[in-house]
């Protein structure tokens, strides 16, 4: 079973800088339940379906499976999703330790939130933290992006 180990962290600083890719998504919702979510993404003009599982230890892990379906499809699964799609532009960062950030810069109704997330081995490993990092959010569910789809940022 394909486990997803990560952490999130608000961004308090200017990361720009260091940023080596971008990457424009788009993702809608098919559905959010508490226990599983269910997502159609579109990332540049590749297309995925994603399952991910209930949030594990403290939310830092939970089960999640993902496969590439065709743009076509996506366009039309979006058609189906809850209300509010999720943009943002996704930014890599890879000067920092041995795994990469990956901060989203959310656009439209979530506008003003920029959130960056580390994807780890293990639920224990130890991780260089940049100066641009703020507040840690694992496990708050407030900041899952199935959340934001349901609850915009700009409506807090």
């Amino acid at each position: 079973m394909a486990q997803e180990i990560e952490r999130k962290f608000l961004v308090k600083g200017d990361f720009l800088g260091e940023v080596c890719e971008s990457h424009h998504i788009v993702q809608g919702y098919l559905n959010s339940s508490k226990g599983r979510t269910v997502r159609v993404r579109v990332k540049d003009s590749q297309a995925y379906i994603t399952v991910k599982g209930p949030s594990l230890d403290g939310g830092l892990s939970r089960y999640e499976w993902e496969m590439e379906i065709p743009l076509e499809d996506a366009n039309a699964l979006m058609e189906l999703a809850e209300p509010t799609p999720i943009a943002k532009t996704r930014h890599i960062v890879r000067s920092t330790g041995s795994h990469p950030w990956e901060i989203d810069v959310f656009e439209g109704a979530n506008a003003g939130l920029i959130i960056a997330e580390i994807e780890l081995k293990s639920v224990d490993e130890d991780v260089e933290l940049p100066g641009w990092l703020g507040q840690e959010v694992t496990g708050d569910r407030r900041y899952y992006n199935s959340y934001l789809s349901n609850h915009p940022f700009t409506t807090w």
